[in-house]
């Protein structure tokens, strides 16, 4: 099969996924609206050195790591929405930590409790995303309707990219620092009571899981495509290092809307190939225009771009991660995902401060290289890809 459309089933969309696809949206959000924020405070407000800032950043990347291998055993021995929620409470509670230093008007953070902050952030919001996209957005639906499902609910956490940091921006601007951290708060806490709403039947625990392993934590035979996904997001965290506008998410929103009816009317019955090979291209675009233009309306069509592409990016990847798994291993391919997704925008953005900050130029020659070298690579990975998918 060199195509491939996901069917639309209306009798996805009930209460209970609607339920689950807010709280993966409102989850996103919490950690997303502080991208651009967090590093300006750390700066300003806390005097960190940009490589620090950096270092931070990056050490949120390596957290999402941490858990990972854990998450079999804990959903099979403890009730699975329970480990979600005390996950997303824990994720509010390391906001409100950031929240307490900013109101006690501290001069100077530890550096040190810094990064730990950001890598436990890292851990609790991996276990998180992995618990609730890998088995509860699944548990909610029917089998036939899973991919489907996985590939909505995909799209809330896609758009909180562009939300979140555009959110992230505009409060502070309006209203202050302390108020982006109780809105990530926020945004925690309604995704517990979301979850919260949801009945999960009582399952009886498996007695042979081992306390570590790979499953729902990291697809071995996918890592072609995990290498491929980190590129592309390593250079998009880059760039989101150097964009502090709100007008550049905004329209970052707008290319996510345009790469979301493009795939149901342009890529319906179209290669494969063809949605990474075209995201890539916009991409490369946009970082040409970044480089080369200053007109106005290159503020407007390149964040445009972006969005499209990573929209095509990401869902291609999503669906191919899918096709790669074997038998009982959706939400091992969705966790892999994942994985590559987040630690490649936290490695970006920590690459970006510590090695690029205040030199725009050279973090967009860098992404465009980065793109560059994505989409060649791509050409191998999609050959590999359709030699060893599974489905």
């Amino acid at each position: 099969m060199n195509s491939q459309s996901t069917p639309v089933h209306i009798r996805l969309w009930h209460r209970e996924f609607w339920l689950m696809a807010i709280a993966n949206f409102l989850l996103a959000m919490s950690v997303y609206i502080l991208v651009p924020t967090l590093p300006r405070w750390l700066l300003s407000t806390q005097h960190l050195s940009p490589m620090e800032i950096g270092v931070a950043m990056g050490a949120f990347g390596l957290g999402l790591f941490l858990l990972g291998m854990f998450v079999s055993f804990l959903v099979q021995h403890f009730r699975r929405n329970v480990v979600c929620i005390w996950a997303v409470i824990a994720v509010g509670a390391l906001t409100v930590l950031l929240y307490y230093l900013n109101e006690q008007r501290f001069q100077s953070c530890d550096f040190q409790f810094i990064v730990i902050q950001r890598f436990a952030l890292g851990a609790v919001f991996g276990l998180a995303q992995m618990v609730l996209t890998s088995t509860l957005i699944i548990d909610t639906s029917e089998s036939f309707q899973r991919t489907e499902a996985n590939h909505s609910a995909a799209w809330f956490s896609r758009f909180a990219l562009s939300l979140g940091p555009m959110t992230g921006l505009l409060l502070d601007r309006l209203m202050g620092f302390s108020i982006v951290l109780l809105s990530a708060v926020g945004c925690a806490a309604v995704a517990v009571l979301l979850i919260m709403m949801v009945h999960f039947p009582f399952r009886a625990p498996q007695d042979d899981v081992p306390t570590v392993s790979l499953d729902r934590f990291f697809l071995p035979h996918g890592f072609p495509l995990f290498v491929n996904l980190q590129l592309i997001m390593l250079a998009v965290g880059i760039l989101f290092s150097v964009v502090l506008s709100e007008m550049f998410y905004a329209m970052m929103m707008v290319g996510f809307l345009a790469a979301l009816l493009s795939q149901r009317f342009v890529f319906r019955n179209a290669e494969v190939k063809s949605e990474v090979v075209s995201g890539l291209i916009l991409m490369i675009a946009a970082l040409l225009m970044l480089i080369t233009r200053t007109q106005q309306i290159v503020f407007y069509a390149a964040p445009a771009f972006v969005g499209f592409g990573l929209g095509l990016i990401g869902s291609r990847f999503l669906l191919c991660f899918i096709k790669l798994s074997r038998h009982c291993q959706r939400g091992t391919s969705q966790s892999t995902f994942l994985l590559g997704w987040e630690s490649g925008i936290a490695w970006g953005l920590g690459l970006g401060y510590a090695l690029f900050y205040g030199d725009s130029d050279r973090a967009f020659v860098t992404s465009l290289v980065l793109f560059v070298v994505a989409l060649v690579l791509y050409n191998f990975t999609h050959n590999w890809f359709c030699t060893h998918k599974n489905r």
